[in-house]
């Protein structure tokens, strides 16, 4: 019988909120906490479904970075044997524009979460869920969870900050600590100006797009279902200490991607693309080997490339009305 009380730190983010869906299916009481305001319900996926979970799962608008005192209260409060953590300053092309926001967010601000986390004693596990761009560009192939770090970018080194931080408490205190790296992760309620959903807008409007440096660099597609599942069986079952690579074994270029959706969507691909330079620091490939949770977990990617694109196209499709009154562009917020 599992413990069933689940703090989701981030709980607004494409993983966070997806993961929050996951979890109430299994059964767990949630509280999610977010730094802004719940968005609207379609990028929520526990919302979809007439808000059966509604009373396993309260949410709390409380920024890490402002409202510390009240996000301790709020854990002593709730009790969670189980503490996962999605927050983070993200966006690498606006980490050189503001690197003091993500060394503060990613970084102090962390430490001072961690370091009371520590001294709980109902805390039974902690995950954290960290990124690839830590190891910088995997140019030689496919890496498994022993590559040494080498972050290109501030957004990157204020992570691989915070893992070696976390790495310390583990050592030194024992602290229950499991980090996650994810391949490129997509999916039904991903946020706009992420690739595919952006492509999908695109393809479907007209509207140009932004290709940056020709769509040259590698990556991994996972879909959200399967990384919610190994996240929440990584939370309860895989040791402290330990670190698991969620991916996928397949590759594809950018351009290749961007190409598929508008094959899919039948719309020529020199219609709505526009080349542009390369962004600052952009590394070529993040190739995660995932042998460690297949071999130990059983675990495995169930949702193809294609089958996601054309959930993810369906998504867009039944709430294209209200997607376009959005911004499909990032904005940074303190």
């Amino acid at each position: 019988m599992h413990l069933n009380k689940i703090l989701v730190i981030g709980s607004n983010s494409f993983s966070g909120a997806s993961f929050v869906d996951k979890a109430l299916q299994a059964g767990y009481k949630v509280m999610g906490i977010s730094r802004s305001a719940e968005p609207k319900s379609v990028f929520l996926p526990y919302k979809w479904k007439h808000n059966i979970f509604k009373k396993d799962f309260v949410f709390r608008k409380l920024d890490l970075n402002k409202d510390f005192k009240k996000i301790i209260k709020t854990l002593d409060s709730f009790k969670p044997e189980y503490v996962i953590n999605f927050a983070a300053q993200g966006m690498v092309a606006e980490s050189w524009l503001n690197p003091t926001h993500w060394y503060k967010t990613n970084v102090v601000s962390q430490v001072s979460l961690h370091d009371e986390l520590r001294k709980r004693s109902f805390l039974k596990k902690y995950l954290h869920v960290t990124t690839p761009e830590v190891y910088g560009s995997t140019d030689l192939g496919w890496i498994n969870e022993k590559k040494q770090f080498s972050p290109s970018t501030p957004y990157a080194v204020s992570r691989a900050s915070c893992d070696m931080h976390l790495k310390s408490f583990y050592e030194a205190y024992n602290f229950p600590v499991i980090f996650t790296r994810a391949a490129n992760v997509f999916g039904p309620g991903q946020q706009l100006y992420r690739i595919i959903p952006r492509t999908i807008l695109s393809a479907l409007s007209g509207k140009e797009m932004l290709l940056h440096g020709g769509g040259k660099s590698i990556r991994s597609f996972i879909h959200i279902s399967d990384v919610v599942d190994a996240t929440l069986k990584l939370l309860v079952e895989a040791e402290s200490g330990s670190t698991w690579h969620l991916s996928t074994r397949k590759a594809i270029s950018i351009k290749e991607l961007v190409q598929k959706i508008c094959s899919i969507c039948n719309v020529e691909f020199e219609k709505i693309v526009k080349v542009s330079e390369e962004r600052l620091g952009k590394d070529q490939s993040y190739l995660l080997d995932s042998s460690s949770i297949r071999d130990q977990f059983g675990w495995d990617d169930k949702i193809d490339l294609n089958s996601g694109i054309k959930e993810t196209i369906a998504w867009v499709e039944e709430n294209y009305d209200l997607l376009c009154e959005l911004p499909w562009h990032y904005e940074h917020k303190l």
